[in-house]
């Protein structure tokens, strides 16, 4: 059951980093510095949440 919840945020993270560039191309596009700071958190939030999820996957091994 770990394991699933482990692979369920590594997808997450990974949708959220795609989400994130799409964010970034548009915000560089329009030349929107706010938005643009947007999608930076949003890729900060992306690469904690795969940290977050390959630790657990680690974990789960070591168990």
């Amino acid at each position: 059951m770990k394991k699933a919840r482990g692979l369920f945020g590594l997808a997450g993270a990974v949708v959220g980093a795609v989400g994130a560039f799409s964010g970034l191309k548009v915000a560089r596009e329009k030349k929107d510095k706010l938005a643009l700071a947007n999608a930076i958190a949003s890729f900060v939030v992306a690469i904690t949440g795969a940290a977050l999820a390959a630790r657990a996957l680690r974990k789960d091994e070591l168990a």
